[in-house]
Formats: C-alpha cells, sequence, structure tokens
C-alpha cells in the first residue's frame, strides 16, 4: 500500500475515540498507582520505584492494545551494566513512557516548575529525579553535575533530553551543551538513543496513530579525555544519523 493510499485508509473518528479512551485510562491509572508510588516512598525508594515501574507499564499496555501502538528496540545489547547518563531524542510523551522501562533503574533531568502539579510533582520528588530551575543558566548546570553524581553513586541511570523539550518532527537539531558538561565533569559515559515516536504521537497532537515506534539504543560514548562540545557533538551525530534511517515524518496525515 503506497503512503497516500495508507493515509486515506485510517478511521480519524475511531483514532479520536481511542486516543480519548487511552487518556481516561492514564488519568485512572495515574489517580489509581499515585496511592502506591506515594505512599511507598515514605518507607522504600526502592519500592516507590518498582511501584512507578507498574505504573509506567500501564500506560504502555494502555497505548498498545487501545491505540495499537507497540514498538520495537534494536541494540538493547548497548545499554551498560555500570550506570551512564542517558541522552534520548524527544519528539513525544511515549518516550517519558518508556525509557525508564528499557533501562536500569534511572531518574529523569525535568524543569523544576513540574513539582508544583498536584500528584505528578509529588512523585516526581519521591522518585528522586533531578529539578532544575532552567531560567539559572549555570547555576542550572551545576546543580545538574551535583545530583547527578549522588544519582549514578546510587546505580541510577540519568535521562536527560539534549534538546531540552519536545521537538516538532522535521525541526533542526537544537543539542544543548548541559548534559555533555555534567558528562565531562563526572566522567561519565553517554548512552544515545534515537527514536521516532513523535510520528505516532505528534508533539502537541491528540491522535496517537497505530503502528510501530522504532527505538535505538547506540554505542557507548566514553567520556573520559575528550571536552564537552566532543561529548557533544558525538552524540548528537550519532543520534541524528539514526534519526535519517528510522524517520517516515509524512506517514501521517496531521
Amino acid at each position: 500500500m503506497s503512503q497516500t493510499a495508507q493515509k486515506h485508509s485510517y478511521n480519524r473518528p475511531l483514532l479520536v475515540l481511542r486516543s480519548t479512551l487511552f487518556w481516561i485510562w492514564s488519568i485512572a491509572n495515574t489517580l489509581i498507582m499515585a496511592v502506591p508510588v506515594l505512599g511507598a516512598g515514605l518507607f522504600s525508594y526502592n519500592l516507590s520505584s518498582d511501584m512507578a515501574q507498574v505504573w509506567l507499564n500501564i500506560n504502555l499496555f494502555g497505548l498498545r492494545n487501545i491505540c495499537g501502538l507497540t514498538c520495537k528496540a534494536d541494540g538493547l545489547e548497548n545499554i551498560p551494566a555500570a550506570p551512564c547518563i542517558v541522552m534520548s531524542k524527544h519528539q513525544s510523551t511515549w518516550e517519558t513512557y518508556y525509557l525508564p522501562t528499557a533501562l536500569p533503574r534511572s531518574v529523569y533531568v525535568a524543569k523544576k516548575s513540574l513539582l508544583w502539579i498536584p500528584i505528578f510533582g509529588w512523585a516526581l520528588a519521591v522518585l528522586r529525579f533531578i529539578m532544575i530551575d532552567r531560567k539559572s543558566g549555570h547555576t542550572a548546570v551545576s546543580q545538574m553535575i551535583t545530583q547527578a553524581r549522588e544519582r549514578l553513586s546510587q546505580g541510577m541511570c540519568v535521562i536527560i533530553f539534549p534538546e531540552g523539550t519536545r521537538v516538532p518532527l522535521q525541526a533542526p537539531p537544537n543539542y544543548r551543551i548541559g548534559g555533555a558538561v555534567v558528562a565531562e565533569q563526572i566522567h561519565a559515559d553517554i548512552l544515545p538513543v534515537a527514536l521516532n515516536a513523535g510520528e505516532f504521537w505528534p508533539r502537541m497532537g491528540f491522535i496517537k496513530w497505530p503502528g510501530e515506534i522504532t527505538v535505538s539504543f547506540g554505542p557507548v560514548i566514553k567520556s573520559e579525555g575528550k571536552t564537552a562540545q566532543q561529548i557533544l557533538q558525538e552524540t548528537e551525530q550519532w543520534i541524528e544519523a539514526r534519526m535519517k534511517e528510522i524517520s517516515k515524518p509524512d506517514r501521517f496525515p496531521y
């Protein structure tokens, strides 16, 4: 089937209905799982993190079975046994669900303002996410260095979206150096990740288009003896080269 024919084969009202059902599913899941995530956090970080994994997997289950949105991952053998910094392409909400389920215990670097969101923000605090004030400039990087070193020493991977936020399809790369500075300062290796989730769950889009997302974990990029600029350049080059191989941005009629 040609892409043009494929585009016309989708029943948009049905996709809206399925996406609405997932929205309800996700809210219900969040309200129900907030109790064990937050409650367990009063006694054990590990138990709270395990409950968060259940919450993530329930969301992914809903995406598969309600929206028909699945994934295939390659390069899983590249995920190191030792904690590292994960630098990933960020196109969609989907990868925020998926990445912690594919990696060893991990935390995100996120903007501090999210802490003000009831229930969700409380969970981020309990799960020890690295929360930074992006407006604070160099201070934000210092916060990342201190907290990333601590999380890695506790056996956690640190997930960073080097472009800072979800980027539209076909937008030019805009990698920021903060994560690479952290890697340089604490001598942490980088695991690069490319993915095309935004083609199925577009940034600012409501419809979740059925299909198979591709996630690629690249070879670990060593930071020892390299400048932050060199680390960032190697990371961007691998991710963007792989993005060209897996991307089909005209896949759906947005």
